[in-house]
């Protein structure tokens, strides 16, 4: 037992750790759901690259460092797509998505607290160092083993096992692969390509929309209606279709449904393709405002320093009130000037007393009773068109607000018992059942809510659009390649749903599987059209 410790002795496994550590490094898949035993039986042809290179007869550790920079590289943008399609079913983009650990740290503060999302991004910091030195050291431990050979002839191994692999390779045979200088060069492509659709989109920018309306005949169709575009935070396809949502959902729709058209109102319903998934709902919200696909933050940067005309800005043109009701804005918003409200109300305009749940500000009841009380509920007010974004159903998905009588909403401090209630974020979050169940009981409450206050306010002069931003993240829906999501029109005055029957929407809150299917950015300019034109 004595000669045990010199036998095992660390010096012994540094060679086979560091290969094992380039190994893993080269072919470990960016896809969580592809990490399996099979994903590891391969043999990269950048192994026996990196050897010949570490080999090279160049003096100074400059090319070491250079592919040890270059692996370390590799390995972070590797967990980077991990953690990016896991939330937005996409690779991480280097030029587009740094602005990400911004957005994570907000929602880790929400989730976590303070405490918690500082330890967290200390912990992200020594994981990116972490790997940048366990590359270079690796490389220097392989370069030092390398050279204790005779080099003349580990090159000669090297180029052998390379050519046999090159040709195993070119004869169609499986388990070779380029995939780590592969993945380097998409996301250096996807970078550049990104760019290139940077300048094309302000390009377009530049020119204009060549489909604006002269302001007589705008929104003809809804003179002296209150017109309210709601988006509904999370509120994807899945919710109801989906085998584990649907039930809940849709039979919560069906009930609604037949108490809205008892009280005389009209419903409309199809879907939207959102341009993200998991997350950046602002992304969606401009897209349906501006009749632009915006699925990037660059791009959305680039259309709010421009002129294109919003449909608030439009309605605001045609002589609406423009309100914009944004509970989750807790900072300056200096982006909103962009969209065009005459009146905006951040999470501190409204005049919430009761407590925050967890990362939500506060129940979206409160948020629609507020906006009746403020503006609606003013004799002889304007017409208002209110852009208004419910977000009681976005992660952490608890604890979950429950409906209360609408006279009893007050100042919201009624809601601090429900605040303070419930499992924290993470026991949610230790299950995926308990995530799914969370999220399905928040959509519901957010529709039931939403619904309630059309049937509660819904008068001859109220006109809603009402839609979901996005889908869930994979992780909650179980579905990447989906990004749709439903969309209604609710209406009492049948002339509004004459206006835009030619759009064959779904009748009813439920819409059909085969009802239209509509690219988000297509909605302002049909919408304009449809509602615009000679009485």
């Amino acid at each position: 037992m004595a000669h045990i410790p010199g036998i095992f002795k660390l010096a012994r496994l540094r060679v086979p750790s560091a290969l094992l550590y380039v190994f893993v490094a080269m072919v470990l898949p960016h896809r969580a759901d592809w990490i399996n035993a099979q994903s590891f039986v391969f043999i990269p042809l950048e192994l026996w690259v990196t050897g010949l290179l570490l080999l090279a007869p160049v003096r100074g550790p400059w090319l070491r460092i250079a592919l040890g920079l270059m692996l370390a590289a590799g390995i972070i943008l590797r967990l980077a797509d991990l953690a990016v399609f896991e939330a937005f079913a996409r690779s991480f983009n280097p030029a587009f998505d740094f602005w990400l650990l911004i957005e994570g740290m907000d929602l880790l503060n929400g989730a976590t607290g303070r405490i918690g999302a500082v330890l967290i991004a200390a912990l992200l910091i020594v994981l990116i160092l972490g790997i940048v030195w366990a590359s270079l050291r690796a490389l220097a431990i392989l370069q030092q083993w390398l050279q204790t050979l005779r080099p003349p002839r580990a090159a000669l191994w090297l180029i052998v096992a390379l050519a046999l692999s090159i040709l195993w390779r070119m004869a169609g045979l499986p388990r070779t692969t380029t995939y780590f200088s592969d993945q380097l060069r998409e996301h250096a492509q996807s970078t550049i390509a990104g760019l290139h659709d940077l300048r094309s989109f302000r390009a377009e920018l530049a020119q204009g929309s060549p489909h604006e309306l002269p302001d007589a005949p705008l929104f003809s169709a809804l003179e002296g209606k209150d017109v309210l575009v709601v988006f509904v935070e999370s509120y994807g396809r899945i919710a109801l279709e989906g085998d584990l949502f649907a039930p809940t959902l849709t039979g919560m729709l069906q009930q609604h449904e037949r108490e809205l058209d008892d009280a005389g109102l009209g419903m409309r319903s199809a879907w939207l393709t959102s341009p993200t998934i998991g997350g950046l709902s602002w992304l969606a919200q401009a897209t349906a405002l501006s009749g632009l696909w915006i699925d990037s933050q660059l791009r959305y940067d680039s259309l709010v320093r421009s002129d294109r005309a919003t449909l608030n800005r439009l309605f605001q043109r045609a002589g609406w009130r423009t309100v914009g009701v944004m509970p989750a804005i807790t900072m300056p918003w200096p982006e909103g000037d962009y969209f065009g409200f005459d009146q905006f109300y951040a999470a501190n305009d409204l005049g919430y007393r009761g407590a925050p749940f967890n990362w939500i500000t506060m129940p979206d009841q409160y948020v629609l009773a507020a906006f009746q009380r403020m503006e609606r509920n003013t004799p002889s007010h304007p017409p208002v068109m209110a852009e208004i974004a419910l977000i009681s159903s976005h992660a952490p998905w608890t604890p979950i607000p429950r409906m209360i009588d609408w006279q009893d909403v007050g100042d919201g401090s009624v809601f601090t018992e429900q605040a303070t209630a419930g499992p924290t974020p993470e026991q949610v979050w230790s299950s995926e059942a308990r995530i799914r169940d969370h999220y399905r009981q928040s959509v519901a409450y957010a529709l039931d809510n939403l619904l309630s206050w059309v049937q509660t306010y819904g008068d001859e002069n109220l006109v809603v659009l009402a839609l979901g931003d996005h889908q869930p993240s994979p992780l909650v829906s179980g579905d990447a390649g989906n990004r749709d999501v439903p969309v209604h029109l609710i209406a009492r005055d049948p002339t509004v749903l004459d206006a835009m029957a030619h759009w064959q929407w779904s009748q009813g809150l439920q819409p059909a599987a085969d009802a239209p299917r509509w690219r988000m950015d297509a909605l302002r300019d049909r919408f304009v059209e449809a509602f615009s034109r000679q009485r």
